[in-house]
């Protein structure tokens, strides 16, 4: 009985994972303007942009995204050093960062795909 609660549980959260998994990605691309930019709101951006993809790095494979945890790893990681010094993205890191949110959408796509395929 507790192993059919616990599957319950983790079926909720792997449902909301993946209902929210393509907004956070679209709001993630949605930033990139605004991340490289002069200023507070710019601080602001990364900061937000960079919660954002943590939590899908963290959740991710927990629940069984392993692909999509490693992607989101990846486009957090060149947000790090400017998120620990409040800052914005410089214009490489930007770039670097559209390269990751691709690939991360990529990830995303396929794993999503294979649960519909497979059920």
């Amino acid at each position: 009985m507790a192993a059919d609660i616990f599957a319950e549980r983790l079926a909720k959260i792997r449902i909301r994972f993946v209902a929210a998994l393509p907004a956070k990605i679209a709001e993630s691309d949605a930033a990139l303007p605004d991340l490289a930019g002069d200023g507070t709101a710019s601080v602001a951006a990364v900061a937000d942009t960079y919660r954002r993809l943590h939590g899908i790095a963290g959740t991710g494979p927990t629940i069984g995204f392993a692909a999509t945890g490693q992607a989101a790893r990846e486009a957090e990681a060149v947000m790090i050093e400017a998120y620990r010094s409040q800052r914005a993205l410089t214009s490489g890191e930007a770039t670097s960062l559209k390269d990751a949110l691709a690939a991360l959408r990529q990830a995303a796509e396929t794993e999503l795909q294979a649960i519909s395929i497979g059920g």
